[in-house]
């Protein structure tokens, strides 16, 4: 069965209490790690620079404490699969349980990914793809 490595459950602990229910069902189910949760002024501007963002500090959603933001991905073969087929399919795993676990109430606010930013369920029209990034919809 999978399960979270320890740096995984620090990182999944700075985040939002429905970024962290959520996880906690989809690591049921399907192996992933968490990228990260809640960055810093640093690690934002790391992340910027790298071009793995497209907002300055404080401006991300990972910049808020508890994180409403997160990354995360498949684990695949004994390694991260950061392959686009497989990105896409397993951020809409997530994207359906996080919508399955809205309507039955153990979340309170939707889930947005970074394959389909506006949500129209067209992933060709995206034009950043972060396919690890999910945040809340506050």
């Amino acid at each position: 069965m999978p399960h979270f490595s320890e740096i995984s459950r620090q990182r999944l602990a700075s985040c939002h209490s429905d970024l962290r229910r959520l996880f906690d069902h989809v690591i049921l189910e399907y192996d992933c790690t968490i990228v990260c949760g809640y960055r810093d002024k640093e690690a934002q501007e790391k992340a910027f620079r790298e071009g793995k963002s497209q907002l300055h500090y404080p401006h991300s959603k990972h910049n808020t404490y508890p994180s409403v933001a997160i990354d995360a991905v498949p684990y695949e073969s004994g390694g991260v699969d950061w392959g686009k087929t497989q990105s896409a399919h397993f951020a809409g795993y997530v994207k359906g349980i996080a919508d399955q676990l809205y309507r039955m109430g153990v979340m309170k606010h939707k889930l947005r990914c970074g394959v389909d930013w506006d949500s129209d369920n067209d992933i060709d029209d995206t034009k950043f793809w972060d396919a690890g990034h999910f945040e809340l919809i506050i």
